[in-house]
């Protein structure tokens, strides 16, 4: 039974409406997410944050004086993200959120007592997700790294190289798929080999898997654009622009999830991409002229 309204002045009723809704939808969230995580550890973490969630839900009542209900679109976009691409991230996703609402927190400290306790137990989400961290595609990110980098790397200089020098998607697409399954297979046995001789902790076939994997949606997506495009040259535009899109994707999910930060990540591997493809326009040129090749 809800106890009795406090007074507080239109303004900050407004404010806390939107706290309330929040907290209700971080709820339900935090329910959904228990449900299907493997983990029991993981599980009745996030029963506990969503209790915890509620209970400032129930606070807010207070001041509001009526239930609020979730938003339901923002349940299921952050239980897709998390089914999709794990829990881990999803949670640093929201919690980015909490953070922000943390911040609008402070002009209300004066006025709302309860706000110390919120605050503290807001923080707290952070140290105790810290410790859920236990997912499988995050202890192999450093094998979708190597995969995902040396397919960017040597790829986008590859397609680069290869339209100066054959100019013709059709072809370009063939030789691409063929260089680039050939390179993947060759990226998983290596990487086998080397979890298999450092021992450190990861299995060798499941590391090879996710390089081996990474490297070939990479050069899928990359070649994509030669069976589009009758000009090579606006083939090799789109695929230089896929590869910029994959670093985006891929750099704001890895500084999400580890906590990295993004614009140093970006300009990194996007430099050196660019920069191997960059070259390789030069290489395509003068081989192309050196040996006179005209598909």
């Amino acid at each position: 039974m809800m106890g009795p309204e406090k007074a507080v002045p239109e303004k900050t009723r407004e404010m806390i409406v939107s706290f309330q809704r929040d907290e209700v939808t971080e709820y339900h969230i935090y329910r959904m997410l228990a449900g299907t995580a493997k983990n029991p550890h993981n599980a009745s973490v996030f029963l506990r944050m969503a209790d915890q969630e509620l209970g400032h839900s129930r606070i807010w009542e207070h001041y509001t004086g009526k239930k609020a209900r979730p938003v339901a679109i923002r349940v299921w976009f952050y239980y897709l993200i998390a089914r999709i691409l794990g829990f881990t991230f999803a949670i640093k996703l929201m919690e980015n959120r909490e953070n922000a609402a943390i911040q609008k927190y402070g002009v209300l400290v004066e006025t709302i007592p309860e706000l110390e306790k919120i605050i503290a137990e807001e923080e707290q989400h952070e140290m105790e997700i810290i410790a859920l961290l236990d997912e499988e595609r995050l202890r192999y990110v450093g094998s979708i790294v190597l995969g995902l980098n040396d397919a960017l790397v040597e790829f986008t200089g590859s397609l680069a190289g290869f339209t100066f020098a054959l100019q013709d998607p059709t072809v370009i697409a063939a030789v691409g798929c063929i260089m680039g399954i050939a390179a993947a297979l060759s990226m998983a046995s290596s990487e086998y080999l080397s979890q298999k001789t450092d021992g450190a902790g990861q299995e060798p076939m499941k590391a090879a898997f996710y390089t081996g994997s990474a490297y070939i949606v990479t050069v899928l997506l990359l070649v994509l654009p030669c069976l589009l495009f009758a000009n090579p040259f606006a083939a090799l535009a789109l695929s230089l622009l896929s590869a910029v899109a994959i670093i985006v994707c891929f750099t704001f999910y890895t500084s999400v999830a580890g906590d990295l930060p993004f614009w140093k990540r970006f300009f990194e591997m996007a430099g050196i991409s660019l920069g191997i493809a960059g070259i390789s326009f030069l290489i395509g040129l003068l081989i192309r002229a050196f040996f006179n090749v005209d598909v």
